[in-house]
């Protein structure tokens, strides 16, 4: 064999393995989504004034970060710190949105 075929043999074993792995990454998927849906259910979705409501509740890092602030300032750093360990992290940073709204009032309460 010449070195251009063997290239080009090459390049055809390379692209039918590539087309496998496609039909099995294919196979998979469908099942992984087969199997999310059976455990998690779809949820139904929710009016838009639900939505609009639990939007403007959101709390943001902003809110969370003046309170922990204020809080460490007022002499409360050592239970601040405990607050950020018992969610998740040790910097607010670190602290996932959804724990935003339990930490400060959470924090709010602290000294009270």
């Amino acid at each position: 064999m010449d070195k251009p075929n063997t290239m080009f043999d090459v390049i055809r074993a390379l692209r039918y393995l590539a087309d496998c792995i496609e039909v099995v990454a294919g196979t998979i998927t469908e099942h992984e989504v087969a199997s999310f849906e059976q455990i998690y259910p779809p949820v139904e979705e929710q009016p838009e004034e639900s939505k609009t409501e639990a939007s403007e509740k959101a709390v943001t890092l902003t809110e969370v970060r003046a309170v922990l602030a204020g809080k460490s300032r007022e002499g409360f750093t050592e239970e601040v710190k405990q607050l950020l360990m018992k969610h998740g992290a040790e910097k607010l940073s670190g602290i996932a949105e959804s724990e935003y709204a339990a930490l400060l009032k959470e924090a709010e309460n602290l000294g009270s």
